[in-house]
């Protein structure tokens, strides 16, 4: 046996290196926390940039893991279940709070409707087929911290926000893919791009407290239905051919 390979022969620096892959992603956490902090506050632009920053971390902490190989390096804990953990209240339960709280949606509804974004999120979570073989989402991905973006931007009347949660709610289970910007291969300069350029604008929204002029609204709004309508465009042209 090569005794090299087990966690604690390894030098200390490699196995600190590893674990603060950990921290860094835990960090996600505290920055949720902030997050919910300007919410409680209804400072929804700060909010959403705490929640950007949560973003960030956790699309660096995946390469560093896989650069650090933290598996075999730190195998006690888990990045997986962690990475769960930060992202449901990165990406669920705050802007759950913020969808609920807003004023955006019947009142007598949102707490409902809050309830039901946390109920089919923790389904979603531990659907072991969330994901696809092509690492596409299995059905709307719980991608509540986008939606409660697109509902603010919009300003949709609460009758209509209402029916767009509800939908999306609905739609967690649905039988169709909806990208992953990092991970699908296909077209991925396309993507990554698109993501830049999405950023860039969610970034010019939020320093403008979401009052933006039609341009910005439109390239947000173009950007998304890439993202979700994509997979679902290129297989009926496919079939279509076929």
């Amino acid at each position: 046996m090569d005794h090299t390979s087990q966690p604690d022969a390894l030098p200390a620096r490699m196995r600190t290196a590893a674990f603060s892959v950990h921290i860094f992603t835990a960090l996600g956490a505290g920055v949720a926390l902030l997050a919910m902090l300007e919410a409680v506050r209804e400072h929804w632009a700060n909010m959403f940039g705490w929640l950007g920053v949560a973003l960030i971390i956790d699309g660096i902490d995946g390469p560093l893991a896989r650069r650090l190989d933290v598996v075999r390096r730190a195998p006690n804990w888990s990045g997986e279940v962690l990475d769960l953990v930060v992202d449901f209240v990165t990406y669920v339960f705050v802007p759950a709070y913020a969808i609920t709280a807003s004023g955006l949606l019947l009142p007598l509804a949102a707490p409902i409707l809050g309830i039901g974004i946390v109920v089919s999120s923790a389904l979603y979570f531990a659907d072991r087929r969330m994901k696809s073989d092509d690492n596409h989402f299995r059905g709307f991905p719980a991608l509540w911290n986008a939606a409660a973006f697109y509902l603010f931007l919009l300003h949709l009347p609460p009758v209509i926000s209402t029916i767009a949660v509800a939908l999306l709610i609905a739609l967690t289970f649905a039988p169709f893919h909806v990208l992953h910007p990092l991970r699908v291969v296909r077209l991925r300069w396309l993507t990554l791009w698109l993501l830049a350029a999405w950023a860039l604008l969610g970034m010019y929204t939020l320093a403008n407290d979401f009052v933006v002029g039609p341009s910005v609204t439109f390239g947000l709004c173009a950007i998304a239905a890439y993202i979700v309508g994509s997979d679902t465009l290129i297989r009926r042209m496919k079939a279509f051919r076929a």
